[in-house]
C-alpha cells in the first residue's frame, strides 16, 4: 500500500497544506479507491492555482464530455466546521472531505459488489456497526447505535483516525462504497455523495417528493439547489425563499424554480403565507424560523437541514394553529445513497460546481464563507 497523499489541517487555524500518512491495507472486504490519477513516468503531482482549469464551471444543463478516469472530491461546508474546530469534537491532523469517487484499483479476496477499474463512491460514513436495528433492519446506519465510523475525524475500525478524500486513494468496507453510475459526470456528480442525499432524503422521508406538491426551498446554496432540482424531478411546485433578490434569476431561468420570494419583503411574504406543503430549510447560519412556518398550509411540514450553531428558536403558536411538524434530517443510509445516485443516473441530475484544484483549498474555504460560490466548490485531483 503506497503512502497516501492529501491536504490536512494540523490544528483549528483550519489551514490545509500537504501531508503524508498511511491508509490501512486492503482488507478481504475492503476495497481501495484511487482519488488521484498516478500517470506512468510522471508519478503523483498537484494542480496548481495557475493551471488554466483552475475556474472551469460544470452546470448541470451543460454537461460537456469528461474523461473517464478523472477523480474528485466535493468540498462541503461541514468541512470548515471541521477543520476549524467550531464543532468542539475535532482531531488533529485532519484531512477533510467526504464527497469521493474515483476508480477501484484493488479489491479484497471476499469483495463481491466491486470490480478493478469500476467507478466507486464514497460520502459521509466508511463504516457502522452493522448489528444494531438502524443498520440491518431500517438500513439507515446514519444513526447507528453504536455511532456510524464518519469518513473523517472519527476512529476507523483499526483504531486509526479515518481520514477523508482530499487525498490520493482511499480504503473502505466495499458495504459502504457505492456504484457511480456511468452516465454521470464525476466532477458534477461528486456532490451528490452529501449535498444530494442531503437533502434527497428528507423529501422521501417526510413525503414530500409527490406530484403536484407545492415545496419550499429557504436558502439557495449547495444544499438548496440541489434541493430544488429534486423538486422539480419529483414534479413538485417550487418555491424558493431567499433574502437575496439577486438569486431570482438563477433559480427561475437556470434551476427552473416555480416561484420565488425574498424573505425580507413583508408584501411578499405576505401574498406567499400558508401556500406550502412542506419546507426544506437549507440555511446554516442563524435565522427566525417563525418567519418562514408561516408559509406553511395546515398539516405542512418543516425540515431542517442546515446546521446553524445557535439554538433554534420557535414559537409554539407558529406550530400549534396549523399542526405543523417541525424535524429534521442529515444525510441517507448507504441503500438510500445508491437510490439517490441511480434516481441522479435517470434524471441526469447533477450539482452546479466550480472545479478548483487542491492548491485552491484555503481560497475556496474563504469563498465558501462569503457564499461566492455557485454552488459547490470540487477538488480536481487529476495529476499533472
Amino acid at each position: 500500500m503506497p503512502r497516501c497523499h492529501g491536504y490536512a489541517a494540523k490544528d483549528a487555524t483550519g489551514t490545509l497544506s500537504k501531508i503524508e500518512f498511511d491508509r490501512r491495507e486492503c482488507g478481504e472486504n475492503d476495497v481501495h479507491i484511487r482519488i488521484l490519477v498516478r500517470v506512468a513516468g510522471r508519478g503523483v503531482g498537484w494542480l496548481t492555482s495557475a493551471d488554466p482549469r483552475t475556474h472551469a464551471h460544470a452546470h448541470a444543463h451543460a454537461r460537456a464530455p469528461f474523461a473517464p478516469h478523472l477523480q474528485y472530491c466535493g468540498m462541503c461546508h461541514s468541512d470548515i466546521h471541521q477543520v476549524r474546530g467550531e464543532w468542539m469534537n475535532s482531531t488533529f491532523p485532519m484531512c477533510p472531505g467526504h464527497e469521493i469517487n474515483g476508480i477501484v484499483e484493488k479489491v479484497g479476496d471476499k469483495v463481491t459488489r466491486f470490480a478493478v477499474g469500476e467507478r466507486a463512491a464514497v460520502g459521509c460514513m466508511v463504516n457502522s456497526c452493522k448489528k444494531c436495528d438502524q443498520c440491518t433492519v431500517h438500513k439507515t446506519e446514519q444513526f447507528c447505535e453504536k455511532g456510524p465510523i464518519w469518513t473523517y475525524n472519527a476512529k476507523d475500525v483499526d483504531g486509526t483516525h479515518t481520514m477523508g478524500g482530499y487525498s490520493t486513494h482511499i480504503v473502505v468496507d466495499e458495504n459502504f462504497a457505492l456504484k457511480f453510475p456511468e452516465n454521470l459526470a464525476m466532477d458534477a456528480g461528486a456532490p451528490l455523495l452529501c449535498a444530494g442525499i442531503t437533502t434527497y432524503s428528507p423529501m422521501k422521508f417526510y413525503g414530500l417528493d409527490k406530484p403536484g406538491m407545492k415545496i419550499g426551498v429557504v436558502g439557495l446554496g449547495g444544499l438548496g439547489h440541489m434541493a430544488v432540482k429534486f423538486a422539480k424531478a419529483f414534479g413538485c411546485h417550487c418555491t424558493v425563499i431567499s433574502t437575496s433578490e439577486s438569486k431570482r434569476a438563477d433559480a427561475i431561468e437556470h434551476l427552473g424554480a416555480d416561484a420565488f420570494v425574498v424573505s425580507s419583503d413583508p408584501a411578499q411574504m405576505a401574498a406567499a403565507s400558508k401556500t406550502l406543503d412542506g419546507i426544506i430549510d437549507t440555511v446554516a447560519i442563524d435565522h427566525d424560523f417563525n418567519l418562514y412556518t408561516d408559509l406553511l398550509s395546515i398539516n405542512g411540514k418543516y425540515v431542517v437541514v442546515g446546521l446553524q450553531p445557535e439554538p433554534i428558536k420557535l414559537g409554539a403558536f407558529s406550530l400549534v394553529g396549523k399542526r405543523i411538524s417541525f424535524g429534521g434530517s442529515i444525510i441517507g443510509g448507504i441503500q438510500e445513497t445508491q437510490e439517490m445516485l441511480d434516481f441522479c443516473a435517470e434524471k441526469n441530475i447533477v450539482s452546479d460546481i466550480e472545479k478548483v484544484p487542491m492548491s485552491y483549498a484555503n481560497e475556496a474555504f474563504e469563498r465558501m464563507i462569503k457564499g461566492d460560490v455557485k454552488y459547490r466548490f470540487v477538488l480536481d485531483l487529476e495529476t499533472i
